[in-house]
């Protein structure tokens, strides 16, 4: 059994890509791990927000993972702003990072290029990612791969700390499912599906309905064989639906191609749209029903406390390894 931590940004839609890639596998953790689940809503802030949509934002997020079978009997869901031990450890690991490593953090170079003015939040920022995984004793972070950096630097910083101060970190590893980690974009399937695509067509929202989704798929970029055959290379708008079709209806990418050996990309497409369809119907009606109810409130007080008093224990080992702390705990 091992101690699990993930945490989403509520930063607006959460596409197809998220859900295959990293929510469903959240639902199998749970059965035999001790799992953290955290809105990271102070994340979100490093780039500006609108507080209303945020705050709705972040309450649309803890439904979902809700509706996806995250058991708040199980795991922990909480929302990160809710428990300050996050941005007091994120500052006691700022001050262990060096300028130089977070400078070198690709997403920090990527959102900050060509802009005049980039908030200090977006550089410092890895330390508090790093301070919500080191909070809980995380052993396991399940992140996709364009995250590995990240954990990375949570290692090195859980290191630094524990060699210069005291050992009480965890040093986490990343877990990256093998399939489905990276859902391509349906209209450019060479990149990743991104809820931030300016074009709405390139990504499916988890809690868009039926007809919004045949439409998207039937759009989506394939070629002009029409033979469906998983070549990511040669082939990677058919191979991006076919690992979709795949995660959706539980069929093995072989048994798809057989099952489609000889028909057009028309009668492909419409089978990836029921297999997706079918799939997101049951967390669509269980999202909400959850949205506006009392129930959420319910789970999300009760994971905040579940979350301050694990948190807080860890806060104070390490603010009395540094010689924060004035009185014995």
């Amino acid at each position: 059994m091992a101690t699990i931590f993930s945490g989403i940004q509520p930063s607006g839609t959460i596409t197809l890509g998220n859900y295959l890639g990293a929510l469903q596998h959240f639902v199998g953790f749970q059965e035999d791990n001790h799992c953290y689940f955290c809105v990271v809503n102070q994340h979100a802030i490093t780039v500006p927000q609108d507080p209303v949509q945020l705050k709705k934002n972040s309450r649309s997020l803890a439904a979902m993972y809700l509706a996806v079978g995250i058991d708040p009997e199980k795991s922990t869901l909480f929302i990160q702003s809710e428990v300050p031990a996050h941005t007091k450890m994120g500052w006691v690991l700022q001050c262990v990072a060096y300028i130089g490593e977070l400078e070198r953090m690709t997403q920090f170079k990527d959102k900050s290029k060509g802009k005049e003015a980039v908030s200090a939040g977006l550089l410092t920022y890895p330390p508090l990612m790093a301070a919500d995984i080191l909070l809980y004793g995380t052993e396991l972070v399940p992140v996709g791969d364009d995250q590995k950096q990240h954990i990375e630097l949570t290692r090195d910083l859980a290191e630094r700390f524990n060699n210069k101060y005291r050992e009480i970190f965890t040093i986490p590893e990343p877990r990256i499912p093998k399939v489905g980690a990276r859902i391509m974009s349906l209209v450019d399937p060479t990149k990743k599906m991104s809820k931030s695509d300016a074009n709405v067509n390139a990504f499916i929202s988890i809690l868009d309905d039926e007809a919004v989704i045949t439409k998207k798929i039937k759009r989506a970029t394939t070629d002009s064989d029409g033979v469906v055959k998983y070549d990511k290379e040669n082939k990677p708008g058919i191979s991006n639906l076919l690992t979709i079709y795949s995660l959706c209806s539980g069929e093995s990418i072989h048994e798809l191609e057989k099952k489609y050996e000889g028909k057009g990309y028309g009668d492909f497409k419409e089978g990836t749209a029921s297999a997706v369809v079918s799939r997101l119907k049951p967390i669509q009606e269980r999202y909400y029903n959850l949205i506006e109810s009392d129930e959420l409130d319910q789970i999300l007080d009760h994971g905040a406390e579940k979350a301050n008093r694990v948190a807080n224990k860890m806060l104070n080992k390490a603010e009395r390894a540094m010689g924060l702390a004035r009185k014995r705990v």
